[in-house]
């Protein structure tokens, strides 16, 4: 489904990412970690064409996305959940989740994610900042459901949550994963990756240091807090 080569971007004078090489398949999970100033939301965020790229190939489906911008990604079935998640402040609940226009068949209608996420068929009237963290998380997640993007890169979506929205927050994502969509993930939680993802990069000052699969990444729990200086 998507597949980056070679991802070279700077800030300014700074080189933010060194040749990144990863893929994303079919209703797979993929977990991007690393510390703070690794490059993994630069990495993001050139992918859905909010930052530069100066080198390096990306492909969705096929589709060179050199010269797509943002607006067109998420046309082709790219969908972005900011860390700040992107909640519109003078908007209820259910019009942040009209919004956005649809462009596939995947589609959730509101029904459907009204099913899967009660607390927001219940606060459906209440503008989206009364929200709580969790509650904003799964609205940003939602949103990008509704529009029936093929694959979702979602950044840090468990940071500064409870552990019982962390755990729903993963519910979600193995739910997302059944219905054959991709999941791309900075996550910095070791353990919360472990129960969601199928492989895992490792990012170090821009570079991809490391591949795992999800038995490896489990097994190797205390190394990888270590490196992420957890």
């Amino acid at each position: 489904m998507l597949e980056v080569t070679g991802l070279t971007a700077w800030y300014g004078q700074a080189q933010a990412l060194h040749g990144v090489d990863l893929r994303v398949d079919e209703g797979e999970v993929v977990t991007l970690a690393g510390r703070n100033g690794a490059g993994k939301t630069t990495l993001l965020r050139c992918l859905i064409g909010l930052h530069r790229q100066a080198g390096g190939r990306v492909s969705f489906r096929g589709r060179d996305l050199a010269r797509v911008p943002a607006h067109r990604r998420a046309r082709a079935g790219l969908g972005w959940v900011p860390d700040d998640r992107g909640i519109y402040a003078g908007l209820t609940v259910e019009e942040n989740l009209l919004l956005p226009p649809t462009v596939s068949d995947r589609a959730w209608p509101l029904e459907r994610v009204y099913e899967v996420f009660p607390v927001l068929a219940e606060r459906r009237r209440a503008p989206g900042t009364t929200l709580s963290g969790g509650e904003q998380q799964m609205l940003a997640i939602a949103r990008v459901l509704r529009t029936g993007a093929r694959l979702l890169l979602l950044d840090e979506p468990s940071e500064g949550l409870a552990p019982v929205i962390v755990a729903r927050i993963g519910a979600i994502i193995r739910e997302i994963k059944a219905t054959g969509a991709g999941v791309l993930l900075v996550e910095q939680n070791v353990t919360f990756a472990a129960t969601v993802a199928d492989r895992h990069y490792l990012l170090g000052q821009g570079r991809v240091v490391d591949t795992l699969d999800n038995s490896e990444f489990s097994r190797r729990e205390g190394e990888l807090l270590k490196h992420l200086g957890i």
